[in-house]
């Protein structure tokens, strides 16, 4: 017997052994690897779930929101895998350390647009747009720009709709890049948007984006809440009994996503002693800038990395994504003054002309500029200028003398530009720039006036005349010069190479810090990126506004509707008491997600409501029928004598309830209504699926922006625990007037 127990136990062992073999670090490297029971985070509502029973039957699943809750479920070692749609998990994993995507697809893929089942005519409309666009090259332009080979998708264009024959409702979620996501400015972008905004023109109607869960995108079309979805969207067998499908206007893939050590990106082959030795490095560039073309062109065997801001650039470099990142050498010297962890690397390499912007058709005040440029050159004005903003920094404004009888000089300005050129200090914007316009419009006696616009948007508004000038770092090239006319050079701006000092070969590592500043700078780096970076602070106060909106207008109708179901309850009449029993048994035993969804897509199926009533209507019938019962006991509960007494003592039955009952029921309902209340305010976190941007809607936002899991989470966290803490202070001071302990008079204790 001991022996077939050796046999036994050795058997095992070998079994184990040769598991272990298959990978010594448990990495899953191929999907064959992902059989026998495991995990799988998959995005509600997708058919990620039918697509991976599909090759793995004994699968395991759990369910998440959005594709990046998914991936970080992966991460931390709470599910084996995610499946996604390909290009959303590269972009994922390109911002996420310890991911990777396995190289074989777990199924091909095609993505369509969906419409309701009778509505053939839109569906053509989608199919022949479509069609144009791959025929005009359009479409591979839209490929090039939202899915490059490296960096983030390049911004998306502005296209003209008129909306003439009405508007087109798209209904869509935040997926993510490159399909569908919130950019900078707040505004849904990504492939998908695109091709919407071109079906939309081709009808001659703007288009409305409706963003909402992806899991409720097919009962909102099923509800004719919208009029077609994209969002990433599978065609499936199971979805074409519900929706029509467009053709497809994608062929992707499905892939799947592991845990896995991510290769360094950062400086793995010595350190950087000139610019020259950035020929085999990753550096970084920002999108559509002026130093894409010259970094690729001059290190042909880099990788060139674009990134859309200012700020991911050089979080790029301080987190080792890249090695080194091109910029505007003005800014460096500015930025180097209060950042000690970058350094510049060589000099600066080289400069290009930048010039005001004009409408084609207002020579004379272009040269009106050219003139006022020859002059302050001449009267050392502008040395003065240039010695002050950008060789001492000093950002502080001159007091310039202006008449101002003249009229009004309107010039477009990017408030952000960062010094020395333009920034917003104390509420005003400043810089090298401004100061720039504000001598100019006082050499014309006219008022200036900014206006803050995206950079995107300058050119366009000064040649509509919209604006008077651009007077924003704009680079002279022959592009523009098409559209607008520009000015004599009046800077040249420069460009150098920055990186984190520890990169360099001089570095002695001398300054470097503690592990507790370490872990400060890294609190202090997210709250920047999080909350600072992009304004994104605007986010979180529209969505705390929406919050609040919607949980006091709730907490008013659900204690009127309960006071009222209360009534009903208590009355003699057999009717009303059973309809009042009916209704609080319906509402407390339905979960009030369903019931929200139910109301919005069901009852107001045909009515175009603001999704902010609805929520409203919903949490106030829920909340209604727990305070019903909440008042129905604690007027029970007090003795009916003191009722009759009231009576007796020459009170009306409504003067003894509201004089003798209903304080006291107040004091004791006042505790469970608080937890009722506070339990309202968190429950509002589910608005998202009806398309209304609350509080953790905005997190989620932000969370898609920029891939942090952690901060963004924690921030929300603590302003509804803020929020909770604040009611509860208020129902204890109203609990504390009510109680008639606090208020009855001391007695004097006599001698």
């Amino acid at each position: 017997m001991r022996n077939k127990l050796l046999i036994t136990g050795i058997f095992f062992s070998l079994i184990l052994s040769l598991a272990g073999c298959q990978n010594e670090n448990g990495q899953i490297t191929r999907l064959s690897m992902l059989n026998g029971g495991k995990t799988f985070a998959v995005v509600t509502g997708t058919a990620a779930d039918q697509f991976t029973l599909a090759k793995f039957p004994d699968a395991k699943f759990q369910y998440y929101n959005g594709p990046l809750d998914a991936a970080i479920a992966v991460r931390e070692g709470k599910a084996d895998a995610t499946v996604y749609d390909k290009p959303i998990l590269e972009n994922i994993v390109a911002k996420n350390e310890g991911l990777v995507i396995l190289p074989e697809l777990l199924m091909k893929d095609k993505f369509g647009f969906a419409v309701q089942l009778q509505n053939q005519e839109l569906k053509t409309a989608i199919d022949e747009t479509v069609k144009e666009l791959k025929a005009n090259g359009t479409y591979d332009d839209m490929m090039k720009r939202w899915f490059p080979k490296q960096g983030d998708p390049a911004p998306m264009p502005d296209i003209k709709l008129t909306g003439s024959k009405g508007t087109l409702r798209l209904g869509t979620a935040n997926t993510g890049e490159p399909i569908a996501y919130i950019d900078s400015s707040n505004k849904m972008v990504g492939f998908d948007i695109e091709m919407a905004a071109y079906i939309a023109q081709k009808l001659d109607m703007q288009l409305e984006i409706v963003n909402m869960e992806f899991g409720a995108l097919i009962p909102a079309l099923g509800a004719g809440k919208i009029d077609m979805i994209a969002s990433g969207i599978s065609i499936t067998e199971e979805r074409a009994k519900k929706v029509l499908f467009s053709e497809s206007y994608y062929d992707g893939g499905i892939a799947v996503l592991v845990r896995g050590s991510v290769p360094e990106t950062g400086n793995t082959s010595g350190k950087l002693n000139t610019v020259d030795d950035l020929k085999d490095k990753k550096i970084g560039v920002l999108l559509g800038g002026i130093h894409d073309e010259y970094a690729h062109q001059t290190y042909p065997n880099a990788t060139v990395m674009q990134y859309k801001s200012p700020s991911d650039l050089i979080l790029a470099v301080k987190t080792n994504k890249i090695d080194a990142a091109f910029f505007a050498h003005e800014s460096l010297l500015e930025m180097m003054r209060s950042d000690q962890e970058l350094a510049i690397l060589g000099e600066n390499l080289y400069r290009i002309p930048m010039g005001m912007g004009f409408n084609q058709n207002n020579d004379r005040l272009r040269e009106q500029f050219n003139e006022f440029l020859k002059q302050i050159k001449a009267n050392g004005v502008y040395d003065d200028m240039a010695d002050r903003w950008v060789t001492r920094g000093i950002n502080d404004m001159p007091v310039i003398d202006n008449p101002k009888n003249n009229g009004r000089l309107v010039v477009g300005v990017v408030s952000d530009k960062g010094l020395p050129f333009a920034i917003v200090k104390n509420n005003r914007i400043v810089g090298f720039d401004i100061e720039m316009a504000e001598r100019f419009a006082a050499s014309l006696g006219k008022e200036l006036v900014l206006q803050d616009m995206e950079f995107a948007s300058l050119i366009a508004a000064v040649a509509g005349n919209k604006i008077d000038m651009v007077d924003s770092t704009l680079v002279i090239t022959e592009e523009r010069k098409k559209q607008i006319d520009f000015s004599d050079p009046y800077y040249e701006l420069g460009t150098s190479v920055f990186t984190l000092k520890k990169n360099l070969a001089a570095y002695d590592g001398q300054s470097d810090e503690s592990a507790v500043t370490s872990f400060i700078q890294s609190i202090s780096e997210s709250f920047k990126n999080n909350i600072i970076v992009e304004q994104r602070y605007l986010l979180i106060v529209d969505g705390l506004k929406v919050t609040a909106i919607i949980s006091l207008l709730s907490v008013l109708f659900g204690t009127l509707l309960g006071a009222l179901i209360c009534f009903m309850r208590m009355a003699r009449n057999r009717i009303l008491c059973t309809i009042a029993r009916v209704y609080i048994s319906i509402l407390r035993g339905t979960p009030v997600l369903v019931l929200l969804m139910l109301i919005f897509y069901v009852v107001f199926a045909s009515v175009n409501i603001d999704p902010i009533i609805v929520a409203v209507i919903a949490f106030g019938m829920n909340f209604g029928a727990y305070v019903s019962e909440m008042f129905r006991t604690a007027i029970e509960s007090i003795d009916r004598g003191q009722t009759e007494a009231g009576i007796a003592g020459g009170f009306t039955p409504f003067q003894t309830f509201v004089y003798i009952i209903l304080p006291q029921a107040v004091r004791q309902v006042l505790p469970v209504y608080k937890g009722e209340f506070i339990s309202l305010v968190k429950m509002t976190s589910v608005v998202g699926y009806i398309a209304v941007q609350d509080l953790t809607k905005a997190s989620d936002i932000i969370r898609s922006r920029t891939f942090d899991a952690f901060f963004p989470l924690v921030m929300v966290a603590v302003l509804y625990f803020i929020m909770a803490y604040l009611l509860a202070l208020v129902l204890d001071y109203i609990g504390m007037k009510t109680d008639p302990k606090r208020n009855r008079p001391k007695r004097i204790s006599q001698a």
